[in-house]
């Protein structure tokens, strides 16, 4: 039987990150899955593996707070372990983490303008550590030739929201990143691509302000009248996770059904 490869989801719980670790398990992959939820949520998390485990592959999650750097050693370790004496590697790092500060850059009052922490944590934990995971899954040589990073963007980093300017920065950060490990990580068989999905109704979507109107306007110009969902998203980083697709690296891809060009 062939060895399954495992994928790394940070953000595995909701939206994306969830949609791609039941795609990738219905594909043939084992899913290390990253999450920060409270007791309440669990529930859902073991829907989740049990659908992994029902698609044949093997889910390990890890509840923890993907940013910081004392729990994503402990997490690359428990990784290692797992690998240690099989032939399986990891092949598909996804970073699907929405977490940050939606407040205006410039306010009267202090307490209604971001913070120099809330901006550094947004662009930490929504940017920066991307880098981080991939620098040590390629130094503990869990990820080899072969291997897939993703990165979930948005259009936010390119058009301006109400509220939206921490993340917008750390999405255009997001973005930059993903073009350099492209190259850095280029010798080494390794891609890595940011990944531009249309409007879509997930939980991070609902906390900008004015999302209602962001999805209707989506909608009511999109060709195929409907706004883009997770599974099309999972599809595509499934697609892209395959040998074939070796050659695609250092872009933004959009998966919108053509939603931003029609207006």
């Amino acid at each position: 039987m062939t060895q399954r490869h495992w994928a790394l989801i940070l953000g595995a719980s909701s939206g994306f990150g969830e949609a791609t670790a039941r795609a990738m398990a219905r594909d043939g992959w084992n899913i290390f899955g990253v999450h920060l939820d409270r007791r309440s949520a669990q529930a859902h998390v073991d829907e989740i593996k049990a659908d992994i485990e029902k698609a044949g592959g093997e889910a390990v999650f890890f509840n923890a707070n993907a940013a910081k750097e004392e729990k994503r050693a402990e997490i690359v370790a428990a990784i290692a372990d797992k690998l240690a004496g099989s032939d399986a590697e990891v092949r598909v790092l996804m970073h699907s983490i929405a977490f940050g500060t939606l407040k205006p850059l410039v306010a009267d009052e202090p307490n209604d303008r971001i913070s120099k922490m809330a901006m550094d944590m947004t662009l930490d934990v929504m940017a920066n550590s991307l880098v981080y995971w991939a620098q040590d899954l390629v130094s503990k040589k869990l990820m080899k030739a072969g291997g897939r990073v993703f990165a979930m963007t948005s259009a936010g980093s390119r058009v301006i929201w109400k509220s939206y300017g921490a993340v917008s920065a750390a999405k255009s950060a997001l973005e930059s990143h993903c073009r350099q490990l492209a190259v850095e990580l280029g010798s080494l068989g390794i891609t890595a691509n940011a990944i531009l999905a249309g409007v879509t109704d997930t939980p991070a979507l609902r906390k900008i302000p004015g999302n209602e109107q962001m999805m209707e306007a989506a909608k009511a110009r999109h060709p195929r009248g409907r706004l883009t969902t997770p599974e099309d998203v999972a599809k595509a980083i499934t697609l892209l996770s395959r040998p074939e697709a070796d050659w695609i690296s250092g872009n933004t891809i959009l998966v919108d059904g053509a939603e931003t060009i029609a207006g």
